[in-house]
């Protein structure tokens, strides 16, 4: 091993590090403390590798000023993750999820951003009897968090041509190739007891694993709902002659990062190369391995695999690919323009069967009122027996509708108050958030509780303008770690304190680059106003088919895509305002695109960068 490679070596490994060094392959004591009914949470180092198991220990945020006021201690819950590799689920799966969450959570089924289900407000006392039952139904937590390859994504249409059969079969064998082999999980959960007392292996991983997550999705040319150039490493499928040929291949996204750090970054994942069909799995796995080699072990905040890469550099990260790899590392093939296609609605799926999107607001299944949609997709599985497709914007696909059924099936979602998408402007249809308040512990702000009012004021002042019907993402996130994938929006809020949110503009559908601070601290009641110049002059000055992030980029005189925004950035409000002034000045009466602007059609490419500035100057 080279020199660089051991300066690799961390000095002095984080707590979490010894965590999992003394966590005899995740046990802990978790078991013991399950079987404790005096305690009503975890401690310490079991918090840490409870993570790995599926679940994450939290309290109800609103409660604790009443609390404590009261002489009570927190009001302990926790968050269960369910792993679903492309977010496909059989329809006896989803009726237990369900039924699940009535019986031992809050209520609801939340759908994640990575195609995953979330449980919140389940007790200590039945955390055993929740895992054993997700189990039961052929379903799994094991590594849905922790420092491990978390849930394998998939492109969502449940076509069933032999391209997208490939597709969702390679995420199931990376999910599988990747999943920690440890028996504890399976001792806690299920059997109830250690097997054998003989020293295991984590043959993969060792006993400590991963630096930190590691987030991989496969996907298609021309189809990124997925954002699949935000996770640490992802496949996209090559069609040649009407077969996949094989994957390009990306890693080093991730949208994770800290306010006021302008060493921590949200950034666009680097082009590595393509790879025959026949090595996609492993090719993941080979960059997993470098990651766990010589990733940050003693500095949390800089232990992504996007980290290393930035500090050694792209050339030695793909030479380090090369020497792990039995197999060709073949140049970049290039891409097709992207389509903006989330799925909704109705879709033919083969010859006897559709498939139909469920549009899910900010991912959260539940009744409310009128509002039924809970209720509805329980009777509509149980009575048609359709299966379930998770989707990267939070809302479902069902699948394998008969001919004959799915007039019945949109008449039962409107009959329980559910809208079909075509009713829904498309700033809602577009938008996502994350829970925060009041469970999320990183929360500095709301996001899911107050998306709703905010987006129906965007769409709103949309339709006032004449652009309810134009695609626009719109994220919120009640702090900077990104987990409803804000940076590559359109609009996106991300939380600062309470009440109080950076506004980011610029990103786009396509989810191939990121967005700018446009505002920062701006408080709630202020987001719509600070916007409106920006959406009066897209309306009045936009080219034809341009959105809102494209507007914004051609304004500010962009040619490249930016990859990459830091914790501390200046905001670009005035200097783009200062743009306006420029453009109006420059422009043609009768024209409504100045003449120097670029096709809107072409997709940006993902441009490999070594120390690149960002637009704070500052080198990151």
């Amino acid at each position: 091993m080279t020199d660089k490679n051991e300066n690799l070596k961390p000095a002095k490994p984080s707590k979490v590090e010894k965590a999992k060094t003394e966590g005899d392959l995740l046990r802990g004591t978790i078991d013991e403390v399950l079987r404790d009914e005096s305690v009503d949470k975890f401690e310490h180092d079991d918090l840490q590798l409870l993570k790995f198991h599926g679940s994450y220990q939290q309290d109800d945020r609103d409660l604790r000023k009443s609390r404590r006021a009261e002489g009570l201690g927190k009001a302990y819950s926790f968050m269960i993750r369910i792993v679903l590799p492309g977010g496909v689920m059989t329809p006896e799966q989803y009726l237990a999820v369900d039924r699940i969450a009535d019986e031992y959570a809050n209520g609801t089924i939340r759908i994640t951003t990575r195609q995953a289900i979330q449980y919140h407000g389940v007790i200590k006392g039945n955390l055993r009897e929740t895992m054993r039952q997700i189990n039961e139904a052929l379903m799994t937590t094991l590594a849905a968090c922790g420092d491990v390859c978390r849930n394998v994504m998939a492109t969502a249409p449940p076509f069933q041509d032999a391209i997208h059969t490939r597709i969702r079969e390679t995420a199931n064998e990376i999910a599988a190739d990747l999943r920690p082999a440890t028996r504890a999980y399976h001792e806690i959960w299920i059997d109830g007891e250690r097997i054998v007392d003989t020293k295991e292996d984590e043959p993969f991983y060792g006993e400590t694993y991963l630096p930190r997550k590691y987030k991989v999705g496969v996907t298609l040319m021309g189809d990124n709902q997925m954002d699949i150039y935000s996770y640490d490493a992802g496949l996209i499928g090559i069609v040649e002659d009407n077969e996949l040929a094989g994957f390009n291949v990306v890693a080093g996204g991730g949208l994770g990062m800290s306010h006021g750090r302008a060493n921590t970054f949200a950034q666009i994942a680097d082009q590595i190369g393509f790879v025959g069909l026949d090595d996609g799995v492993a090719v993941i796995r080979n960059i997993a391995s470098i990651y766990r080699d010589f990733g940050n072990r003693e500095n949390r905040k800089q232990a992504r695999l996007k980290y290393l890469i930035n500090e050694y550099g792209i050339d030695w990260f793909v030479e380090q690919l090369k020497e792990r790899s039995e197999f060709t590392i073949q140049p970049w093939k290039e891409l097709p323009e992207t389509r903006n296609e989330d799925w909704m609605g109705q879709h033919r799926q083969d010859s006897n069967h559709w498939f139909y999107g469920v549009f899910v607001e900010n991912g959260r299944v539940k009744d409310e009122g009128d509002f039924r949609l809970k209720t509805a997709l329980r009777s509509i599985i149980e009575d048609f027996n359709v299966g379930v497709t998770l989707t990267a914007q939070q809302s479902l696909l069902l699948t394998h509708i008969k001919d004959d059924d799915i007039a019945a099936i949109k008449k039962r979602l409107s009959d329980h108050g559910v809208k079909p998408v075509e009713q829904l402007p498309a700033a809602i249809r577009y938008s996502m958030a994350c829970p925060a308040m009041p469970t999320c512990g990183m929360a500095v702000a709301e996001s899911e509780r107050a998306s709703p009012e905010i987006v129906r004021d965007l769409a709103a002042k949309l339709d006032s303008i004449g652009l309810a019907d134009v695609p626009l993402t719109f994220r919120m996130t009640g702090c900077p770690n990104g987990c409803a994938r804000p940076y590559t929006a359109d609009v996106a809020l991300v939380g600062r304190r309470p009440g109080i949110y950076h506004i980011f503009v610029g990103g786009r559908l396509a989810g191939d680059r990121m967005a700018d601070l446009f505002a920062a601290d701006v408080a709630v009641e202020e987001v719509i106003p600070t916007l409106t110049p920006l959406l009066n002059q897209w309306s009045k000055d936009r080219s034809a088919d341009e959105g809102l992030g494209d507007f914004y980029q051609r304004t500010m005189g962009r040619r490249d895509p930016r990859r990459r925004v830091t914790g501390k950035e200046e905001s670009t409000i005035e200097q783009f305002n200062s743009q306006l002034v420029q453009l109006n000045a420059n422009a043609h009466p009768h024209s409504t695109s100045p003449p120097s602007a670029s096709p809107r059609t072409t997709v940006l490419p993902v441009l490999p960068m070594n120390g690149q500035q960002s637009l704070t100057g500052e080198r990151t």
